[in-house]
């Protein structure tokens, strides 16, 4: 089982140094009041913001906390870049004064300068590459600096594609190019006459008995709907069961609503074997998932690696109910390393997530220095299927879910 060849680029060190009496031009307001940013862009990839720290004779010291942004180049960029015949990407960083976002279509901050670094990744397959650190004069006629540093770095990966919906039972291949070669099988189950069947016989957490209480003090007495027993288990190609994911805590609306709420959300536990029985199992992660309320509609979720000592919280963050999004365990994402215990570091996976009424065949990316054999890929793989069915678990309860949700008959709403 080979990874796939990924470069990931990153762009650091960020910070700002004006000239005293550097003003943007018509803003009536000086930047060392205001707060600044940089936008990361290069062609064909999502342009990218990271707040920009401001350097003072006073305090000439790059801050510790200085913002860090990175760009994932995957197989299909790496070979168009190796068949061109200047593989180069350049990479465009333009600094404004101001608040971020856009008003009436027009970018709110004002710009002080832009600067533009050409970065040869394509050769950077097989070793660390630093393209540039230090200062660098803004273009734009002022006396404004940009410190940053760019670097690259080899960052292989498994890439996995579920071959159909989660709650289908799908076999999840393993993509390598055009090649897909099935290496796990699934099966979904949905009980919801018995919440405890969604765990299998004899499950053993060790000693995160305390962890555990916390975790089943979310079974509460209910009145109405409740969405429960959900379970999928991830084969191997002999047959061996070598990863589950199980909601260990129902999803219900609260009171007085048809949405599940943030203080009140449903859980899964991703388990791997603990054993040769496949009625024994040991927690590895927790999944937590809610409906947000407020201007965004969205999936909101936290995720913590099960530990001795409780949960270390290591990704948290919204995705659209409606759109979709990713679903990622990164360092350089605002949204993971909640813990400074947190084991993250750099890439560790993602997983594509399609929005409420879309067929949705997840993605999975998994860095491959966290892969020591089938069993890592497939704790991945389980809680990627976690975060899908997840969607459909925190649709609104005034929605139906389909038949394979139910366990039971075609006319249930969950």
């Amino acid at each position: 089982m080979d990874p796939c060849p990924f470069v990931r680029l990153t762009v650091e060190s960020l910070a700002l140094q004006l000239a005293a009496a550097t003003r943007p031009s018509g803003s009536g307001i000086h930047p060392s009041s205001t707060p600044c940013y940089a936008t990361l862009k290069i062609k064909n990839f999502p342009s990218q913001q990271a707040p920009l720290p401001l350097i003072t004779a006073a305090a000439p010291e790059l801050s510790s906390s200085a913002a860090a942004s990175s760009f994932d180049i995957g197989p299909d960029a790496l070979r168009g870049l190796l068949a061109c015949s200047r593989p180069v990407l350049a990479l465009k960083i333009k600094v404004f004064a101001g608040r971020t976002g856009r008003t009436c279509g027009v970018t709110s901050g004002k710009l002080l300068g832009t600067l533009q670094l050409p970065v040869d990744v394509a050769h950077a397959q097989g070793r660390a590459c630093v393209y540039h650190s230090g200062w660098m004069k803004l273009g734009g006629g002022g006396e404004a600096r940009l410190h940053v540093t760019v670097r690259s770095e080899p960052d292989p990966r498994y890439v996995f594609q579920f071959g159909g919906e989660p709650e289908c039972s799908p076999v999840v291949f393993q993509i390598q190019g055009n090649i897909r070669q099935p290496v796990f099988s699934c099966k979904f189950t949905a009980d919801r006459s018995n919440r405890s069947r969604s765990l299998p016989t004899d499950f053993n957490i060790n000693n995160n008995r305390g962890w555990m209480r916390r975790t089943l003090s979310g079974h509460r007495d209910r009145v109405g709907r409740e969405r429960k027993g959900w379970m999928i288990i991830v084969y191997d190609l002999s047959g061996s069961a070598v990863a589950a994911a199980s909601m260990i805590t129902p999803f219900v609306p609260s009171a007085g609503s048809d949405r599940v709420s943030r203080s009140n959300p449903g859980a899964w536990l991703i388990l791997r074997p603990n054993g040769v029985s496949i009625s024994s199992w040991k927690p590895w992660g927790r999944l937590e998932a809610w409906r947000e309320r407020g201007a965004t509609d969205g999936l909101g979720y936290k995720f913590e690696l099960v530990a001795e000592t409780g949960g270390i919280p290591i990704a948290q963050g919204t995705m659209s109910a409606k759109k979709g999004g990713g679903f990622c365990i990164d360092d350089s994402s605002k949204d993971c390393a909640l813990s400074a215990m947190s084991p993250v570091r750099g890439f560790v996976m993602g997983s594509t997530v399609e929005g409420e009424g879309r067929v949705s065949k997840p993605a999975v990316q998994v860095a491959a220095h966290h892969v020591t054999c089938m069993a890592d890929a497939a704790l991945f793989v389980a809680l990627s299927a976690a975060v899908d069915l997840s969607v459909d678990a925190c649709r609104l309860f005034s929605h139906k879910l389909r038949k394979e949700f139910s366990g039971e008959s075609d006319d249930l709403f969950l």
